[in-house]
């Protein structure tokens, strides 16, 4: 199944690119819903290329069916990426840790000045190997990633607002 989700950001695109390869703002989107801690696996940057790798595990609800079919605890995937710095292209596949035979999803993100502020484009491909609820799975994670898509500019925007500072723990914290 074919997407194309579309992020707007209030911030201009070389904030919003250095956000999206800053460790500090990976750990901040543990905020998210749904989604674990994410963890970098990797960052290796050559020129105006950097490959990132960052572990993601779904800490959501699943229906009964789902979970006659799979262990929730085992829904952690990798995000390799490598992001084009030149021209703001990030080419990325998923893959995922358990289930590698049932699920294939790669695409790309393009970053481009909008007004004030940045476009994401992501385009992609999800396919489910499942019989019978495939599709119905795949459509599933399509509008999961929207859903994810649509709070991480949430994120992202107070993020430029607060800085990094606002990802460190206050006085006190453990």
């Amino acid at each position: 199944m074919h997407f194309r989700i579309e992020q707007r950001f209030q911030a201009g695109l070389a904030a919003v690119e250095g956000a999206l390869t800053d460790p500090a703002f990976l750990t901040r989107l543990a905020s998210l819903p749904k989604l674990g801690q994410p963890t970098l696996l990797e960052q290796q940057s050559d020129g105006d290329l950097i490959r990132q790798r960052v572990r993601y595990a779904f800490v959501g609800d699943l229906s009964s069916a789902v979970r006659a079919v799979v262990d929730p605890k085992l829904l952690t995937w990798v995000e390799d990426s490598t992001i084009n710095r030149h021209d703001h292209h990030t080419v990325f596949r998923i893959i995922p840790d358990h289930y590698g035979n049932l699920l294939k999803a790669a695409g790309t993100f393009q970053l481009q000045t909008a007004g004030d502020g940045c476009l994401r484009s992501a385009d992609g491909e999800v396919h489910v190997a499942v019989p019978l609820v495939g599709r119905k799975v795949e459509a599933a994670i399509v509008s999961g990633l929207a859903d994810h898509a649509a709070l991480e500019v949430d994120v992202m925007n107070a993020w430029l607002a607060d800085g990094p500072r606002a990802a460190q723990p206050g006085p006190g914290s453990t």
